[in-house]
């Protein structure tokens, strides 16, 4: 086994029948598809979770495919020290010359004796069968006992075969929810935000909380040793819609979570940044005081970009799990029509308020044909297709416009403050596309 140094919910049942979407699409169908697939894989994810979290390192088990999968997606060089690598299985441990977990426990050793910054390390699951065949929880275990308390050792699965693209980070939060300390005792509910955030976001939702007189709390801190308590008296609102298993893990620990649309765009993060402070008692006139500012920005900067987007056709294949809330976002406040919102998982509780603000009739697609859904967006002929890479540029060369999905995740397009951001990256395709043309978008 040698080492290469680079910068869950599980996938749903095969389900055949479709079934009605929440009141706020009316009695629109849910089409439920389970054939061929588009998507990254779980190890993605690591691409985001590795610059939040300072003081952990993750090590992927695997194959020199998954090296190379996330040292192109990463972007960045073996001497920039990134906080993660592959562990790659090679022909010595598959003709058993080796016991791979004694390598196993020589590269970790090698590792952390170099990167002494260390205090938490993931061992990463991936697809090979000859890695599914490892224990690497009690590979975890054991390490934990020969590196604690300088190290704990976690692991999860970032396998294609179980995760999708997203839910990476879902199973990497979920492992991670054992560990967080028990609460102490509160004069009251306490608010915790769940989810990855850029660094400048999650300051920019602290501040907002701080000037309504609430303290959040972020999960996953910074740093390991800044982990938040939690129990009974934790109220926690996800800042994605792809953490079902986080979510659990945290309910089972006695937290609850706050129903609210995601913070995209400036209704949606009004409507959220609501739910956090009606349920740590902040009066209406304080929160109206705390983001009036903000949102009075937002909804400036959105404007100009409606200009250019409303009573444009847009279609989502399925990638993120991201797809039903920027539906929501781009029909409310920038005018855009939806042709068909394709997800890779449809979870109904927590985006039942979502689906409450779509429009009625609203085309909702769950899993994925590919090759049915190219003849649903070929028929349709969309302004604007959000997809995969895979798909972008069979799409351009029929002379489509289209948004890589991926962008979507690794850019900051939380909050207010990033609104005007968001809505400008559905602008720019199609603004490039009129250049090409050389008819230009309205300025």
């Amino acid at each position: 086994m040698s080492a290469v140094p680079q910068a869950a919910s599980r996938i749903p049942p095969i389900v055949a029948a479709s079934s009605s979407a929440s009141a706020g699409c009316g009695d629109a169908p849910v089409l439920r598809e389970r054939g061929q697939r588009e998507v990254f894989c779980g190890l993605t994810g690591i691409i985001w979770l590795h610059r939040k979290m300072q003081d952990a390192f993750f090590l992927v088990v695997g194959s020199r495919t998954c090296a190379h999968l996330i040292q192109s997606a990463a972007g960045v060089m073996i001497f920039a020290e990134p906080r993660f690598a592959t562990a790659i299985i090679d022909e010595r441990d598959l003709a058993g010359l080796a016991d791979v977990h004694d390598e196993l426990d020589r590269v970790v050793a090698r590792l952390l004796e170099r990167r002494p910054d260390i205090r938490t390390l993931f061992l990463v699951g991936s697809c090979p069968s000859e890695v599914i065949k490892l224990d690497l929880s009690r590979a975890a275990e054991r390490l934990t006992r020969d590196y604690m308390p300088r190290v704990r050792v976690l692991n999860y699965s970032g396998s294609g075969i179980e995760t999708t693209f997203t839910q990476g980070e879902d199973a990497c939060l979920a492992a991670l929810v054992p560990t967080l300390p028990r609460e102490t005792e509160r004069d009251g509910p306490t608010l915790m935000i769940v989810g990855t955030l850029a660094d400048v976001v999650e300051d920019q939702f602290a501040r907002l909380f701080a000037s309504m007189g609430v303290e959040a709390r972020f999960f996953p801190p910074r740093l390991s040793r800044a982990l938040p308590d939690v129990g009974p008296a934790t109220r926690f609102l996800l800042a994605q819609p792809f953490l079902a298993d986080t979510a659990r893990a945290l309910e089972e620990r006695g937290a609850v979570r706050l129903a609210a649309p995601f913070p995209l765009g400036s209704e949606g993060t009004t409507r959220w940044l609501k739910a956090g402070a009606d349920a740590t008692g902040v009066a209406d006139d304080v929160f109206e005081r705390a983001v009036d500012g903000s949102r009075n920005r937002a909804a400036t900067s959105i404007a100009r970009q409606r200009l250019q987007l409303a009573d444009r056709s847009i279609f989502f294949f399925p990638d993120s799990q991201l797809e039903i809330p920027l539906a929501r976002f781009l029909s409310r406040e920038l005018g855009m029509r939806l042709v068909e919102v394709g997800t890779p998982y449809l979870h109904r509780q927590h985006l039942a308020d979502e689906l409450a603000l779509l429009p009625a009739g609203t085309s909702i697609s769950e899993g994925q044909d590919v090759e049915r859904q190219l003849d649903r967006c070929r028929a349709a002929r969309p302004d604007l297709v959000v997809c995969g890479l895979g798909l972008a540029n069979p799409l351009e060369a029929e002379g489509m416009t289209t948004k890589w999905a991926i962008e979507l995740v690794f850019t900051p397009i939380q909050g207010y403050d990033q609104a005007g951001d968001l809505a400008a990256l559905f602008t720019r395709p199609l603004d490039r596309r009129g250049r090409l043309s050389g008819d230009r978008l309205v300025a």
